[in-house]
């Protein structure tokens, strides 16, 4: 379990973020630039848990600690994805968890006829936010591996956490009723 007894350290006063096996990058690296994308859609998604309940709640719950997962697996440089006692990695029955929420969930959707604006209720609107969120780490996490090992199943996460919060964005509006769509051209 982990405790902190003090918030601040000013270890990162001068510029640097220390990572999981004690080396410190710049606070601009790519890997922290991904872990704050994780981050940054983590708090998206406790926003969007702010006006749901049930069971949609409880699973974004999981999801979030998962995030946090996915944050000390990007905080872990190197080329061994393994996971371990001391070594927090995301693992493929993560990815396939969300592979059933998705399916499971989209089956109760109207097929789409059109693109979906972000918006309709305010919880679609919230968890459009978070899909945007989670598309944006998922481009922090990208960049990073174009020069750096990341870890595939952590890719894999990612790419299905965007689908995921699409769908619940969608049950959110009505189970699609209330979803708003987009009309080409519409104000040429």
């Amino acid at each position: 379990m982990v405790r902190l007894n003090r918030i601040y350290t000013r270890t990162g006063d001068d510029g640097t973020t220390g990572l999981v096996d004690g080396s410190r990058l710049p606070k601009h690296h790519p890997r922290l630039e991904a872990v704050g994308a994780v981050d940054e859609a983590n708090c998206a998604i406790g926003l969007a848990i702010c006006v749901l309940d049930g069971s949609l709640a409880e699973h974004l719950r999981r999801i979030q600690n998962d995030l946090f997962d996915l944050g000390a697996d990007l905080a872990t440089p190197g080329e061994d994805f393994t996971p371990s006692e001391m070594t927090l990695r995301i693992v493929a029955v993560q990815t396939e968890w969300l592979e059933q929420r998705i399916d499971a969930e989209n089956a109760e959707l109207a097929p789409l006829t059109s693109f979906v604006l972000p918006g309709g209720s305010e919880a679609a609107a919230r968890l459009h936010l978070a899909r945007a969120a989670a598309r944006q780490a998922e481009r922090a996490m990208t960049a990073l591996a174009a020069g750096e090992p990341v870890n595939p199943q952590a890719l894999a996460y990612i790419n299905r956490l965007s689908d995921y919060l699409f769908v619940l964005a969608r049950l959110a509006n009505q189970g699609g009723a209330g979803d708003v769509l987009w009309v080409p051209g519409a104000r040429r």
